[in-house]
């Protein structure tokens, strides 16, 4: 078996040799990967340069046509980790712990995707777990299935609906599609695009308590996200699950 330092290098070199043996097309917006991340991530464990690793979870349609499938890897890198530390000062106020990492590529067969993307809104591993649960009543026979953000989902229908009643996505073979809507700071689309989990209106971080999201990646600082606390050490759970959305100004390109 190889040290975990060992094998995150190989991790990191076999991607790039990957990338320098390809040729490019591009990638454009609008584009959502929903994930989930297949290992766990400690601000108190993490060192800079360790591989973070995730999968998506449904198909992604792609806007000339092309389909990435469900599974496809996603890999990134940690930028910056600090664990936390109590003081014991009194009214001492206390340093903020971070986790940061960093998007790279998604990779699927013979196809690998540089990222520069946001992240529209992540959920712990449980408020991921109960999206993909009914909540056992009597009262609802048809097992309906409550989306990351509040949409209702009843998996026997394909449309899904919000707390109004209104359809804002649909439940197809492959997965769940919706256009985007703008809630908070993030934007909607005329384009439908990959949701799984998440309802069209989620933005943010859910189920992360005392953990708030202070990066997401933008135009200037892409493919970047941040989580701080200042109770506790930020940690990425392994089933922590994730929409990420490809920036509109996104230049990465299909490697073949």
């Amino acid at each position: 078996m190889f040290p975990a330092r060992v094998l995150s290098a190989l991790v990191l070199l076999s991607s790039a040799a990957f990338a320098q043996s390809s040729s490019t097309s591009p990638l454009t917006a609008p584009t959502t990967l929903p994930i989930v991340f297949t290992q766990s991530v400690a601000a108190d464990h993490a060192k800079p340069g360790d591989v973070v690793q995730a999968k998506t979870i449904q198909k992604v349609e792609l806007p000339g046509g092309e389909i990435i499938p469900s599974g496809a890897h996603v890999i990134g890198h940690v930028i910056a980790a600090s664990g936390f530390t109590y003081d014991k000062t009194p009214y001492a106020h206390q340093q903020a712990s971070a986790l940061s990492v960093h998007f790279d590529t998604i990779q699927s067969k013979d196809r690998s995707f540089p990222l520069s993307v946001t992240v529209r809104a992540i959920a712990s591993p449980i408020a991921s777990w109960d999206a993909k649960k009914p909540q056992a009543s009597d009262m609802d026979p048809l097992g309906t299935l409550t989306q990351i953000g509040g949409d209702q989902l009843v998996p026997s229908q394909s449309e899904v609906r919000n707390i109004d009643g209104d359809v804002v996505a649909y439940n197809k073979h492959g997965g769940v599609f919706a256009h985007l809507i703008a809630s908070g700071d993030c934007d909607g689309s005329d384009v439908e695009v990959s949701v799984a989990l998440y309802s069209a209106s989620a933005c943010g971080a859910y189920g992360f308590g005392d953990v708030s999201l202070n990066e997401r990646g933008t135009s200037s600082n892409p493919s970047t996200l941040t989580l701080v606390s200042s109770h506790g050490s930020p940690k990425l759970w392994k089933s922590t699950t994730a929409l990420l959305e490809v920036l509109p100004t996104q230049q990465a390109s299909i490697e073949r």
